[in-house]
């Protein structure tokens, strides 16, 4: 390693005095000005991890749904998943190093991680629209060189494209070709292989409004458009040509909020969906002929998507494992339908893409989405094999046509991580093949009231929860009270949990009716503003 470039490179990103973020989920996330240094360092970071490795890795500037003023940063993993656990750590520590004590630093994580500085390293990065995105991934340039790694900019693309490519790259091409034009080919030949497919096929005719929260979804989508035939009729509403990323609009505004996205009109029955900033989450609505909103989030679209893989694993007649793989924030009415009428087993983990994503890996196809609208399926190796012989090879033309659309369905997932476009076609795809529409997908079950609700609190690491966040361990007293209100409800239930990124705590409740799934959760929100060492006025209801 060469110690005077790197003096002189991390001279030119100087770390703010006293600034200490740590690597979550979400990489870290931050006011963009707060960030030089910690994407410099990143870059370095990233291409540490590919010598250990010995392989691509990718490094995304992004802060997704967060206001435009934010950025943030993560690292990809060689098949796209998401950086490994122990490297959090080891991201954090560099991230917060002092400037003097930055070789060493480095240093110590070559030897834990058994790092070989003498080998290659290949870095993929990508940024999203942001004004302070373009600046920034300079700065990863500038770590990538300080340890003469190679590096290919992909300029700007949603994260899920970055994640695709470096997985593509990885398996030599098995994946796919790590360009966008091969990302748009893949995707668009199965969506179109899959609506020849349905029945009427002759008349494949959805209109399709889609709020692209002013971020680079709408860039990469317009792309895409010439893909596809005439007949798909894709609307793309808040293309970043006027408002800011994010404000008032994307798929977390409408998801928290409960009403449509600024920007776009909306006629009773039309067919709508969101995208968040860096097009890793999606969520459907419409309003009906009384003008209500109905949000068709990430729990009935894993409910879809579970109905007709369903539908297809039974027509194939292999003995393949399905799951889906849920949060404590899933509707109950959510979990009920698919354990009690589809009959499909449903597993709940911790928050968080990663905890999903591993433990969907364990079925030979497992389906994750968060009710924000972020997820994906996965399908086992062997699962995958047993399909693509299936089409080759069987006789009966009724499995073979289903095991063809399982194929298809494979090509048009994205299985690195949450895609809005992959999700979008494979919503698309389903509804014409089942021929519904987006009110009878709705009316597949009611989700049960609900609210969300934050109370700031002075640390919180006073709670600690366990059996997949459902239960709080500490404060002492806290759980005990949580069950006391919930008797006193019909259908209820609540939880709470710290958040992974601020001093808050956040309260989830449902309940037979609206009034009391707010009574609920502002009950429980008192009781953790007491125990767990609230601040400032106690919350009004």
């Amino acid at each position: 390693m060469d110690s005077e470039a790197l003096r002189k490179f991390s001279a030119l990103h100087p770390r703010p005095a006293g600034l200490t973020l740590h690597y979550g989920t979400a990489g870290f996330r931050s006011a963009a000005q707060q960030l030089d240094h910690v994407v410099f360092r990143m870059g370095i970071l990233a291409a540490l991890r590919s010598k250990a490795v010995t392989a691509t890795i990718g490094i995304m500037v992004t802060a997704s749904h967060n206001p435009e003023e934010d950025n943030g940063v993560k690292l990809v993993d060689p098949l796209g998943e998401m950086l490994h656990p122990s490297w959090e750590e080891y991201a954090t520590q560099l991230a917060n190093a002092e400037e003097q004590e930055l070789q060493k630093v480095i240093t110590e994580i070559c030897q834990k991680a058994a790092v070989n500085l003498h080998k290659d390293a290949s870095v993929f990065i990508g940024r999203d629209t942001r004004p302070s995105s373009e600046k920034l991934s300079q700065s990863v340039i500038d770590g990538i060189q300080v340890l003469g790694g190679q590096y290919h900019d992909y300029g700007l693309v949603t994260t899920p494209q970055l994640h695709y490519m470096v997985c593509c790259q990885n398996t030599q091409g098995q994946y796919g070709k790590a360009t966008l034009e091969g990302y748009y080919e893949k995707l668009s030949k199965a969506f179109m292989e899959l609506i020849k497919q349905s029945h009427c096929s002759g008349e494949f005719q959805r209109h399709l409004k889609i709020d692209c929260a002013n971020g680079v979804g709408a860039l990469k989508l317009s792309e895409m458009k010439p893909y596809f035939p005439q007949e798909v009729l894709f609307h793309i509403y808040n293309d970043g040509t006027k408002e800011k990323l994010n404000h008032l609009c994307g798929a977390d505004f409408v998801k928290v909020h409960q009403k449509p996205p600024g920007g776009l009109d909306m006629k009773p029955n039309e067919t709508c969906c969101s995208f968040d900033g860096d097009a890793d989450r999606i969520v459907y609505y419409y309003k009906d002929t009384a003008d209500h909103f109905h949000l068709i989030d990430g729990d009935k679209i894993a409910t879809l998507i579970s109905i007709f893989l369903k539908e297809l694993l039974a027509k194939v007649k292999q003995d393949f494992k399905m799951a889906v793989v849920q949060t404590a924030y899933a509707n109950g009415n959510s979990t009920r339908y698919l354990q009690e009428t589809l009959k499909v087993p449903v597993h709940c983990v911790k928050t968080g893409v990663k905890h999903l994503h591993h433990k969907a890996q364990e079925f030979d196809v497992g389906v994750y989405f968060e009710a924000n609208g972020h997820g994906t399926v996965l399908f086992s190796k062997a699962a995958e094999a047993k399909i693509r012989q299936l089409v080759k090879e069987e006789k009966d033309n009724e499995k073979r046509e289903a095991a063809k659309m399982l194929e298809n369905m494979i090509d048009l997932i994205n299985q690195t991580v949450g895609d809005a476009v992959s999700d979008m076609l494979v919503i698309e795809a389903i509804l014409a093949l089942k021929g519904l529409t987006v009110q009878q997908w709705d009316a597949l079950y009611t989700d049960l009231p609900n609210r969300l609700l934050k109370v700031q609190v002075a640390d919180r690491r006073v709670i600690d929860t366990t059996d997949a966040e459902r239960r709080a361990l500490t404060p002492p007293g806290l759980q005990e009270q949580i069950d006391a209100l919930v008797q006193k409800y019909r259908l209820a239930r609540a939880f709470v949990r710290p958040s992974g990124t601020e001093d808050v705590v956040r309260i989830y409740a449902e309940a037979d009716t609206q009034e009391n799934a707010d009574a609920l959760a502002h009950e429980v929100s008192l009781a953790v503003f007491h125990l767990a060492g609230g601040k400032g006025a106690p919350p009004q209801p």
